[in-house]
């Protein structure tokens, strides 16, 4: 049997393309296996390094993996596409796989638990069913305005309509009937989502850690936890607050440095999580008589509120990387206001 030193995985959902080299880098393998023959392929082998990108189902296949003793190492699809020689094949893109997770600049995703994917299944589909009470509530303020009736955004306030359906003419009630009674049952269903993500935190001894920072609620705690319980892939606290995609864009060339707005790059839905709850904070510091002369009360007296939520996001995310780092609680200064 040929040995493999270094194998670059593509995965699809049918057939899964394997690109292998020896301790030479000469290529031994170049084979394209069906799901059932993936796990056979490499099962009784040397342990090897294995590359793959972070695709759905990565994860799992990493895991049953590492079981047999090979080291697996995820990368960003984008982080692996300027390696793709000429045309865009399976073929190709083992190749470059293969070739792009030995290279030591390369960032890596660490290989997710069964406990961590199941968080974030909960996490995402439970934003996806707040999205569709967004997408309901919408529809009945529009349906709802044909008859004159209308009422500011917002679920509760949007759900208090159904008792205006009197008013509405008879062929319209059983429509908009139906489109309450989802609203109902969708609020429903998150609700009890959102009481499994409670309970999942009270067992995770990282999210009971961050959720003592300021601004950092269950849902961004338990979301961090099963997304980055490691940060030692990341050199520093900038290095991870970049990843989040809250630092400035760079555009810089001949020696002159341009910064932008934020890149966006990273976790959308926590750089979303983190800026909710900087804003959370900016609002109760606006509401304060006295505010303070502490860093946030200094900023907003002198900068755009969605600036300053960017930049306590910021601060935010580098809080997180120190406590995941250290393994320690959060500590605010004496005599210092949260911020």
């Amino acid at each position: 049997m040929f040995e493999v030193n270094t194998a670059g995985i593509d995965l699809a959902k049918n057939v899964i393309q394997v690109h292998g080299v020896d301790n030479d880098g000469k290529v031994v393998v170049r084979r394209q296996l069906r799901r059932s023959q993936f796990l056979a392929f490499f099962e009784g082998r040397q342990g090897c390094l294995i590359g793959m990108e972070a695709c759905s189902g990565a994860h799992h296949w990493g895991r049953q993996l590492q079981e047999m003793g090979h080291e697996v190492r995820l990368m960003p699809p984008s982080y692996v596409k300027p390696y793709v020689k000429r045309n865009k094949t399976d073929a190709a893109d083992a190749e470059a796989i293969c070739e792009a997770v030995t290279r030591p600049s390369m960032r890596f995703v660490p290989v997710k638990s069964e406990a961590d994917s199941a968080a974030l299944v909960l996490h995402r589909a439970r934003d996806f069913l707040v999205g569709q009470v967004t997408q309901v509530g919408n529809a009945i303020r529009a349906h709802m305005a044909e008859f004159g009736i209308v009422t500011a955004k917002g679920s509760k306030r949007v759900a208090s309509l159904g008792e205006e359906l009197v008013k509405v003419p008879e062929p319209a009630r059983l429509p908009l009937q139906a489109l309450f009674d989802q609203l109902a049952e969708t609020q429903e269903r998150i609700d009890r989502l959102t009481d499994e993500i409670e309970e999942v935190h009270r067992q995770n001894e990282v999210s009971l850690r961050l959720a003592s920072i300021p601004g950092v609620g269950v849902l961004t705690a338990t979301a961090i936890a099963a997304t980055t319980p490691d940060v030692s892939n990341f050199g520093s606290a900038r290095d991870y607050a970049a990843w989040l995609g809250l630092t400035p864009k760079q555009h810089s060339t001949g020696g002159k440095p341009r910064s932008g707005g934020i890149s966006k790059m990273g976790n959308r839905y926590i750089r979303r999580l983190l800026y909710l709850g900087a804003m959370a904070q900016i609002m109760v510091r606006r509401r304060l008589r006295n505010p303070g002369t502490d860093w946030l009360s200094r900023k907003l007296a002198t900068k755009e509120t969605r600036v300053v939520a960017i930049a306590l996001a910021n601060r935010m995310a580098r809080t997180i990387y120190a406590l995941l780092r250290d393994g320690t609680s959060y500590r605010p200064r004496l005599g210092a206001m949260p911020g």
